[in-house]
């Protein structure tokens, strides 16, 4: 009885219909997984979604390359096991402190103990040595005075994890592309606006009027704005009340169109289907998970170590990066309005804002989206951790502290979801 206890049976002591019933099962999902991308890549094309096909076609190398890295874990986990350091290298940068691994190693010794003797005397009798395979099987550095680099259960757990942890990714980037179609709703009303007769009126371009006296002036150019501390507390708050008004959106249509539109073409041009046509050219970017961001991963799984108290600082970080953005996006806006001032306290018909690259930060407006990717990797992270780590080691782990540390997890990944799509 003890010997079936730990024994593992190969394939052939396996029931070819147990195997056959797994196979189908394997195959059907997966099928039916490649069916629905391809379904959905038609209806994108049909639809001329090019840029959304492209963010498809990345998912799909995002799963590629999460198949190949679980061919690789499965083919290199008795390789990986085997590795062995010494104890005093294996006991440090722990994620749990030593104390609390020691009292469950000793509340588990008396069942794993005639379990652990039953299994070797297996692999001293058994000529074929047993792949063990997502088990918590037997440590084979301990004969040496030794402790595994990772072990062969160890690696299972981390294989899930990254599926875990690439499933939130591209969940969280369609959740976002879909809040930010939503708020983008009320955009159709105010376009709708611009083909108004009160509309054309307002903005005659043979109006003279005072730069600070228009509604856009009156919104940014006020005594604050000179200042740059003040321009950063309102812009910081600001973005907590949407991040574009309809002055603001009214100001960026006018300069967009006098920039790279003939005269004439106000009434035609439909800016909010460009800006949706534009977020789907920036949900291409952020769908993706480049080398940089793997490693940010990396990096993120080592500050899980007992003692730097990762659990309580690190959740905030991608929030105060995304409020720093919003207020970032805030001051463009603002600076834009400050550059029509500069140019003359009279304007000729509506005030005509002239973005540019120097307007962010090192001049690279491209950095702003790569912040915002990388925020939303981080957070997809913190909720893929606490997910990981409450199904396969409980809510009452060591993962998870108190339960303060648990609502401060889900309620700031919440939080910097909204905050992404609003910034998008």
């Amino acid at each position: 009885m003890a010997e079936e206890g730990v024994k593992e049976r190969t394939l052939e002591e396996t029931p070819t219909w147990a195997v056959a019933v797994v196979c189908l099962v394997l195959l059907a999902v997966s099928i039916l997984i490649e069916h629905i991308i391809h379904v959905i890549g038609k209806w994108l094309k049909k639809r001329n979604k090019n840029a959304l096909y492209e963010a498809l076609e990345k998912i799909k190398g995002e799963l590629m390359l999460l198949g190949f890295i679980s061919l690789l874990l499965t083919v290199f986990q008795d390789n990986i096991s085997k590795i062995c350091v010494s104890q005093k290298i294996g006991s440090t940068w722990h994620p749990c402190s030593t104390s609390n691994t020691k009292a469950k190693a000793k509340s588990d010794e008396s069942l794993d103990y005639k379990t652990n003797n039953d299994r070797k005397l297996l692999e001293y009798f058994d000529p074929i040595p047993r792949r063990i395979l997502a088990t918590k099987g037997y440590d084979k550095c301990f004969d040496k005075g030794q402790v595994a680099l990772v072990s062969a259960y160890g690696i299972h757990q981390l294989h899930i994890f990254i599926f875990v942890l690439a499933l939130f990714h591209i969940l969280q980037c369609i959740i976002t592309l879909t809040l930010g179609r939503i708020k983008m709703r009320k955009w159709k009303t105010w376009e709708d606006e611009t083909r108004t007769v009160e509309y054309q009126f307002y903005n005659d371009p043979e109006r003279f009027r005072f730069a600070r006296d228009t509604t856009f002036g009156r919104r940014h150019l006020s005594m604050w704005a000179q200042s740059p501390i003040l321009l950063w507390i309102v812009s910081f708050f600001r973005q907590f009340f949407g991040s574009i008004s309809r002055v603001d959106y009214m100001a960026l249509r006018h300069g967009f169109i006098m920039a790279h539109l003939p005269p004439g073409h106000d009434a035609q041009f439909d800016f909010q289907k460009y800006i949706s046509r534009s977020i789907e050219e920036d949900f291409k970017v952020v769908v993706g998970i480049s080398p940089t961001i793997w490693l940010f991963t990396v990096l993120f799984l080592l500050t899980n170590t007992h003692g730097w108290y990762s659990y309580y600082w690190l959740p905030f970080l991608p929030l105060i990066v995304i409020l720093l953005v919003g207020a970032k996006l805030q001051m463009i806006i603002t600076k834009m309005g400050l550059r029509i001032q500069d140019r003359g306290e009279v304007i000729k018909g509506a005030p005509v804002v002239e973005p540019g690259d120097h307007l962010f930060w090192f001049n690279r407006p491209h950095l702003l989206l790569f912040t915002i990717h990388l925020v939303l990797f981080q957070n997809a992270f913190q909720l893929a951790f606490f997910a990981w780590s409450t199904y396969e080691f409980s809510i009452t782990s060591c993962f998870h502290k108190t339960t303060a540390d648990s609502v401060i997890r889900i309620t700031v990944g919440v939080v910097i979801q909204t905050l992404c799509s609003v910034a998008i």
